[in-house]
């Protein structure tokens, strides 16, 4: 595996001097109850309070409105995605954009293409990485059977969903008609593929002098390979230890495929500043499956990128600060 490189930070006077809107859901959650987001409320409480640790000029709101009028801002970072209608992961960069504000992550036009697991899908074949036979079954679109891969089970989900939010197992066309229209009813495309055995090799990707580099690889390891995970178990909504753990993946030799596969994925997609690849694998076999990305994916200390950065000697601190930093000096903003 390559070598990580060095922590990034930010300077001392980019720090008094920047100010930077940190927009997210969750951003003003005070820690009582329990939000309906799962841990993605704990999620940005923490993110909040670790750049609140790193000595930003910090503003924080949790609602896209203030982006449409310019705030005194020179930079924003977004973690408002999943906002509750059709596309809402674009909207943020989208107002960046028309306010001439410098963000993290990666531009509203690639943002769609990722997020699209369709276009991903079409990406990953073109690029020559294997992943499975599917079918995109649009909203307000014909449904056609004949499009329809073979197989003996199905996985039905909206193609923009994130967690498995909204996902469905089918065994035959009349169930999987039932799950495209229950899909469409969400007000989603949907996306239908055949399951796979197996489990989800999760790929860390962050930037660096402007170059992309693989942190530590993780895998979440199941119980039972035919489960389907659920959103409420991937947002600890339900207890789910007994099913699958998140674990270092220590397969060198497919860790070595999967990392080639990664790069020849990722260059229809910068600039980035982080993502996550996921990969389908079956240890068995030894058969790994393109599944989809995510370029602003959850950057929670108890999740992937988290447990990543501590496998390679980082901090959480260390983590975000290098993500910024890295952004900030592709925006020209550091210095």
């Amino acid at each position: 595996m390559n070598r990580i490189p060095t922590p990034l930070t930010i300077d001392s006077a980019s720090r008094e001097r920047l100010r930077i809107l940190f927009i997210a859901k969750n951003a003003l959650w005070d820690g009582s109850g329990s939000p309906e987001d799962g841990n993605h409320a704990s999620y940005h409480r923490e993110m909040r309070q670790v750049l609140e640790g790193i000595g930003l000029n910090l503003a924080i709101e949790d609602r896209f409105e203030v982006l449409f009028d310019k705030p005194e801002v020179d930079f924003v970072f977004p973690l408002l995605n999943r906002a509750g209608f059709f596309n809402s992961e674009m909207l943020c960069p989208l107002l960046c954009e028309r306010a001439g504000i410098p963000y993290l992550g990666a531009s509203p036009i690639i943002r769609g293409l990722a997020d699209d697991k369709h276009l991903a899908k079409r990406a990953a074949r073109d690029a020559g990485v294997p992943t499975a036979p599917w079918a995109i079954y649009r909203r307000g679109a014909p449904i056609d059977p004949a499009l329809c891969p073979e197989g003996t089970r199905f996985v039905v989900k909206p193609n923009n969903s994130s967690a498995s939010w909204g996902v469905n197992d089918a065994t035959d066309w009349d169930s999987v008609l039932t799950a495209i229209e229950s899909v469409h009813a969400l007000g989603h495309d949907a996306l239908v593929e055949p399951f796979i055995d197996g489990s989800d090799v999760e790929v860390p990707v962050i930037t660096i002098g402007g170059e992309p580099q693989i942190m530590p690889m993780l895998i979440f390891r199941q119980a039972d390979p035919s489960h389907l995970r659920t959103y409420y178990e991937k947002r600890d909504l339900v207890d789910r230890t007994q099913k699958y753990s998140l674990d270092p993946f220590e397969n060198a030799e497919m860790s070595v495929r999967i990392a080639e596969f990664t790069r020849k994925l990722w260059g229809e997609y910068r600039p980035f500043d982080y993502g996550r690849f996921e990969f389908r694998v079956n240890e068995e076999t030894g058969e790994v499956t393109f599944l989809e990305l995510n370029l602003n994916c959850n950057l929670w200390s108890q999740k992937v990128f988290g447990r990543a950065a501590a496998m390679a000697g980082w901090t959480q601190e260390e983590l975000i600060e290098t993500i910024l930093a890295e952004s900030l000096r592709r925006h020209g903003l550091l210095g």
